[in-house]
């Protein structure tokens, strides 16, 4: 469990997902592995039968001419993945990584992210699809899914400008995912030397005001500047003003839970932070 692994797909979101996998990996002090999927199209997973309106020879020579442009176009796929591969790498080893290496692959994204979760510390995404509100636009379904099925951290990035975080926000809501999520921050060298805020979205109450105590005391004494804010409302209504408030640079939260029936919650807090957020995303386990 050493390496970052990056996913790219060439999309405007993927000099972001560079530099964020970047910094990432030079702050854990881990080597870096920037990923090209190919995923086969379903338009192009099988030939259409045309036997029963076109001649047996006809349909040969049609089939023969799909199988051509088939692997032309395959071909080509290969050779852009290749060529967007090197200039990625050119980039990370500009911004200071050296263990570095590239790989291109076939298949599904959440395959490959499954395979390589062994030796995976780290998996950095492009960006979500973002909403105005939270009731229109589903997640990504490759970002969801892979979210869902691994269980390393995912940090999902958005189509901004790489900036180096100064501040982050803790997503907190008092619950065993949530203190592992403030134990994890504790423990992890990733985000040491900024400061952060924890946030807890709802009704002001002495066990909540404990809660954070409780959170603050783990964090502080992992040498962290820390603030606590409890504050009335939604966490999907909260959290995202109080990030573009404070300035923050990143967000943090638990993951989903794994359970069958959690897992077919897609209305949840974490899919809906994640589909609002401006700032990039880290999913903690």
């Amino acid at each position: 469990m050493n390496k970052i692994y990056a996913c790219i797909d060439g999309l405007a979101k993927t000099p972001a997902v560079i530099d964020w996998a970047v910094w990432s990996a030079l702050q854990l002090d881990a080597p870096l592995e920037l990923l090209h999927i190919l995923e086969r199209s379903p338009a192009h997973s099988a030939p259409i039968n045309y036997s029963g309106s076109i001649g047996f020879g006809a349909q040969d020579s049609l089939l023969q001419e799909l199988s051509t442009l088939d692997e032309t176009r395959g071909k080509l796929a290969q050779e852009a993945g290749r060529q967007l591969l090197e200039v990625a790498r050119e980039r990370a080893f500009a911004a200071g990584v050296t263990r570095l290496d590239t790989r291109l692959r076939h298949g599904e994204l959440v395959d490959n992210a499954l395979e390589m979760e062994p030796d995976a510390k780290l998996f950095v995404l492009g960006e979500h699809e973002r909403a105005a509100d939270a009731s229109k636009i589903h997640l990504d379904h490759h970002i969801e899914r892979v979210i869902r099925a691994v269980k390393r951290p995912v940090l999902v990035a958005t189509e901004a400008p790489f900036v180096t975080p100064k501040r982050f926000v803790i997503a907190f809501d008092g619950s065993e995912t949530g203190r592992k999520t403030v134990a994890t921050v504790a423990r992890s060298p990733m985000l040491t030397g900024l400061s952060v805020l924890v946030v807890m979205a709802g009704d002001d109450t002495p066990h909540a005001r404990q809660q954070l105590e409780d959170a603050h005391q783990v964090l502080a004494a992992a040498g962290f500047d820390v603030s606590v804010e409890l504050t009335p409302g939604e966490p999907e209504q909260v959290i995202p003003a109080l990030i573009k408030a404070q300035g923050a640079g990143l967000l943090v939260m638990g993951a989903y839970g794994h359970s069958r029936i959690r897992q077919l919650i897609i209305g949840s807090t974490t899919t809906t932070l994640l589909r609002l957020s401006e700032v990039p995303v880290l999913i903690l386990r």
